[in-house]
């Protein structure tokens, strides 16, 4: 994907006032794939930046010691190793505390998904879980896989990219085997146009510009009726794309506040509402506080949004 990778040493792109910074990821040449593996020290000191940020691409965590906490988005994690961490492009993250984590990442853009194009959904449904306990024989067998990527990352003998593919396509489907949590989410898959649909909705309303759009406006993007819409997302999630359409709102919201320097009236206007005060009281409706509440309890502004001109 142009723009999702960059020379090393490259700095950082310079964002907006308020903005999370956004890092690529780098690649020695511009026939090399987009892809790279190694320890936390390896990949450099960007891997357990205290900052909120966010990438371009895909990052696979194998967490062996360590402790502090994962922040992804909204949500706490423990560092209590041995555990995985998938963190989706755009995903808001960083580690607080403790004694940084020990062991190794793999990073990819989409494009390395070329010949498991399924694997998007995949990682899209272990993104949203988050962070998984391993017991030891999970532990060993990540690690297997996990060092195997990083050789041949490192070793570059002929047909590594295949072989990386291939390895990083067991590496997806193994992690997305692990057991979930109570609470985890639906386990029905919907198969077809319908769960395309649903899909292709869930990618469109996750887009900033996308705060203030209505299920009708979202239905044409997508070249179906407002009928079949609700319906293909019904199926797919159980819910009315209404609903997800408001979370989805309330989530940028969210992320706006806890994330940036923006006033509570930028962040209304950010997220499609004319008048602050009207954003207030659906926040709270829809929150159980008010944005300044949720500010006071979340936020990272204190901390530099600068990026260095490190690796990602």
């Amino acid at each position: 994907m142009r723009g999702t990778t960059v020379p090393p040493g490259t700095p950082g792109l310079p964002t907006a006032a308020g903005d999370v910074p956004l890092h690529r990821l780098e690649v020695a040449g511009p026939g090399d794939p987009p892809f790279a593996a190694g320890s936390f020290e390896a990949v450099g000191p960007l891997s357990r930046w205290g900052r909120p940020h966010r990438h371009t691409f895909y990052e696979i965590i194998h967490v062996r010691s360590g402790s502090g906490t994962h922040v992804v988005d909204l949500a706490r994690w423990p560092v209590r190793p041995p555990r995985l961490a998938v963190v989706l492009p755009g995903q808001v993250h960083h580690w607080e505390g403790g004694r940084g984590p020990e062991g190794t990442l793999a990073l990819f853009t989409d494009d390395f998904l070329l010949d498991h194009p399924g694997d998007r959904e995949v990682l899209r449904r272990l993104g949203e879980r988050g962070w998984f306990a391993l017991d030891a024989e999970q532990d060993r067998s990540v690690g297997r896989l996990m060092a195997e990527l990083v050789a041949e990352h490192r070793q570059r003998a002929p047909g590594h990219e295949s072989v990386l593919r291939s390895l990083l396509h067991v590496l997806v489907v193994r992690a997305a085997r692990l057991p979930r949590h109570a609470g985890d989410g639906r386990d029905a898959r919907v198969l077809g146009r319908p769960a395309a649909v649903a899909e292709e909705f869930t990618r469109l309303i996750a887009r900033p510009e996308a705060a203030g759009w209505t299920v009708r406006e979202c239905a044409g993007r997508l070249g179906v009726t407002p009928g079949y819409l609700t319906q293909a997302v019904r199926a797919a999630t159980g819910r009315p794309p209404g609903r997800l359409l408001i979370e989805a709102r309330v989530y940028q919201a969210q992320q706006l506040l806890a994330h940036t320097r923006l006033s509570v009236r930028q962040v209304a206007a950010r997220t499609g509402f004319t008048d602050p005060a009207y954003f207030s009281r659906f926040f709270r409706r829809e929150t159980g506080s008010s944005p300044g509440d949720f500010r006071k309890h979340h936020s990272h502004r204190d901390q530099s949004l600068e990026v260095p001109p490190a690796r990602p």
